[in-house]
């Protein structure tokens, strides 16, 4: 079960240290915490020296506290004229401080002031989970993982370069210096990577010698005589290694497809230096399932905290992290953050609703209860019963984003618009691509196939099944709309789907999930149906909804891509002809265990939620084509990956079906939605 963050307290010592009732300790050495980072963290990591002539450094914390540590890193980087291209810090926290109180304790750093104020600014909410922050241009990556250290390390998907050791005194948190915790970084650990602490406890430097490290002693800062260090030997074998930086003879990648998966992968590999050859059919980006006008984005909520709704949080807080850098840089998205209400089908849906807020207990500022009279009266929403308000949630155009993404890439991408590929071939430096004719289009070390159900023409693999869904949109004329009263200023969904009017006055609703059958027009019956979801989230509205003539009316039709269980395939491909060779040795294999195919990646079946996948998979595909830390814990990761189907059938050795049997066979992980189930009639074509 989840258990909610129980932020910490910006209190002081009568030292005027920043202090822990609920560890009796101090967050830093009361001889100065700044210059403490920089003798024991830096220090005794031979920082910045380690780090120098590098693509890219990736550090570990346990303890973020106010920040110190990462702030005095992220200084020294920025003076070192021979620091790496990218600086990774990844900390964990199990009480972070609210940013207000962040902010307090920040008063008197004068030389790191303005550093301190960008990381104020960019400081998440109260939420377990990971939280990817970007800085310098995206040069500097703060991951803060929120939550328990023991929970929370086994999930985490890094290869780190040093270790910094921070967490309250051994005697006060024996929970963080557990030989437990001390394996888990070994896990992480690269070959010659370092560690450093302030502690000299014995017992912390026999369970690093256990885990692997080689463990001495070196000065202390101030008064203290002693602190360890300790180095991982380069030579240290293990079966599964830690993420390795990215070796490409070339930064090159194509990418096929221009919806919001195309784009937002083609957006990450630029940031990163990366050439891009983005390729699609259609005379322009976003053409198909992301060319609609508005599409609606909030989270799901359930109160088991499922995997859905774990992911579904960290797409929506990435995707807003994301824009919200676009629009800074000069590229907004034009996100309308009005809110969503998403009230409950029935009573029981209300229950289930109600249930997960008090189990959950997240920040008010995430999402709260709204009672029906408080809908009606602050956003014209007269629905039958309260909800779900997200407050941070909205809409968008999906094809401004797209524009947003490819402006911010800029001349590092260079598009194919126009050019439909029929087919894929290996080559020994990666892949080359051909269009209808059999001419050759482009090759590169890297290929992101993103073209959603187009895929399955290019790679035709059993184990990576994707079907077709149709939804119709109905769009209410601005004069439809004022005969229908005071029209809602939020999202509102539920059995359906409302978005607020638009700058002409028009209005939105929707929207059908039924089988690809026929021509994609619309379909006055669908329109029908619109409209009975409409009435059903406005009941008061219902005879001037049925007033209206659905053969009058027109809207938007798409194709969604989905998966057997409805979460996107993101990640590297397997070589499913190798496991099949392989599948009496893989018959217990893990995902990191499956041969891939070098260099192959996808971002396919985003369902209903393009919105808030598409982000978060591209600075996902972009981290593991790069070896970064993931911006998601790795059980998360694995939910995505395009393998998983085949490692189920390995494991029930099913392999040389058809792929038909496995998405049968695993049609029971679907997970429901709450409130607005997946699957069911209502659901956005992309949010």
């Amino acid at each position: 079960m989840p258990s909610a963050l129980d932020p910490a307290e910006p209190i002081l010592s009568d030292q005027g240290t920043p202090y822990s009732p609920r560890y009796d300790d101090v967050y830093h050495s009361v001889e100065g915490g700044l210059a403490q980072a920089r003798h024991v963290f830096l220090g005794g990591n031979g920082l910045p020296q380690a780090w120098q002539g590098r693509e890219q450094f990736v550090i570990v914390e346990t303890g973020f506290g106010q920040g110190l540590n990462f702030l005095a890193t992220w200084q020294a980087w920025r003076d070192d004229p021979r620091r790496c291209a990218r600086l990774h810090f990844v900390s964990i926290e199990k009480h972070p401080f609210t940013r207000e109180g962040l902010a307090a304790l920040h008063a008197d750093l004068e030389e790191l002031a303005p550093l301190a104020q960008q990381l104020q600014a960019a400081w998440p909410l109260a939420l377990p989970g990971l939280h990817r922050l970007a800085f310098d241009g995206g040069a500097v990556v703060l991951t803060l993982a929120l939550g328990d250290v023991q929970a929370l390390l086994p999930r985490l998907a890094v290869g780190a370069d040093a270790f910094y050791l921070d967490g309250f005194a051994p005697a006060r948190n024996a929970d963080m210096w557990d030989p437990v915790v001390m394996k888990g970084l070994a896990r992480l650990a690269r070959p010659g990577a370092t560690l450093a602490t302030y502690t000299a406890a014995g017992f912390v430097r026999r369970g690093l010698q256990a885990a692997g490290f080689e463990v001495s002693k070196a000065p202390g800062f101030g008064s203290k005589r002693d602190m360890t260090v300790a180095r991982v030997p380069a030579e240290r074998r293990r079966r599964h290694a830690p993420p390795s930086p990215g070796a490409w003879t070339r930064r090159h990648a194509m990418v096929i497809g221009a919806g919001l998966a195309g784009c937002a992968v083609t957006e990450r590999l630029a940031a990163r230096g990366w050439r891009v050859t983005l390729i699609d059919a259609h005379d322009g980006p976003a053409r198909e399932t992301s060319a609609h006008r508005a599409a609606a984005m909030h989270p799901h909520l359930s109160p088991d905290d499922s995997v859905l709704s774990r992911l579904s949080r960290a797409g929506n807080l990435h995707a807003l992290r994301a824009w919200q850098a676009l629009a800074e840089a000069g590229h907004p998205v034009g996100w309308h953050g009005c809110g969503v209400l998403q009230v409950g089908q029935d009573d029981e849906d209300t229950a289930l609703q109600q249930r997960a807020l008090a189990e959950l207990g997240f920040p008010a500022e995430y999402v709260r209860w709204m009672s029906a009279q408080q809908a009606a009266d602050e956003h014209g929403a007269t629905v039958a019963r309260g909800g779900l308000w997200f407050p941070q949630g909205g809409w968008v155009a999906p094809p401004d984003v797209c524009r947003a993404q490819l402006a911010m890439a800029g001349a590092a991408v260079e598009t194919r618009f126009g050019c439909r590929i029929a087919s894929l071939h290996r080559t020994d430096d990666g892949w080359q691509v051909f269009d209808e004719a059999g001419r050759p289009v482009a090759e590169a070390p890297v290929l992101v196939l993103a073209n959603a159900h187009h895929a399955s023409g290019l790679l035709p693999l059993r184990h990576l099944p994707i079907r077709r869904v149709r939804g119709q949109l109905t769009t209410l004329e601005p004069g439809d709309v004022a005969r229908l009263g005071r029209w809602p200023d939020c999202v509102v969904t539920g059995s359906g789907y409302l978005l607020p009017r638009d700058g002409d006055g028009s209005a939105r609703i929707g929207s059908s999930y039924e089988p690809d059958e026929g021509s994609l027009v619309e379909r006055v019956e669908t329109h029908a149906d619109n409209l009975r979801r409409l009435s059903a989230l406005l009941p008061d509205r219902s005879a001037a909804v049925s007033a209206l003539d659905p053969a009058a009316l027109h809207g938007y039709v798409g194709v969604r891509s989905v998966s057997h269980n409805r979460l996107p395939w993101v990640g590297q491909v397997a070589d499913e002809a190798e496991c099949e060779r392989r599948a009496a040795s893989l018959r217990g294999a893990h995902l990191r265990d499956l041969p891939r195919l070098p260099g192959l990646y996808v971002a396919l079946a985003f369902a209903s939620r393009g919105l808030t996948w598409a982000a978060l998979a591209g600075e996902l595909l972009a981290s593991r084509i790069e070896g970064e830390p993931l911006p998601v814990e790795s059980d998360l990761a694995d939910a995505l990956d395009p393998a998983r189907l085949l490692l189920r059938a390995l494991r029930h050795g099913q392999h040389g079906g058809d792929g038909q049997d496995a998405e049968r066979d695993t049609g029971r992980d679907a997970e429901p939605d709450a409130g607005q189930g997946a699957g069911r009639p209502g659901q956005a074509l992309s949010g």
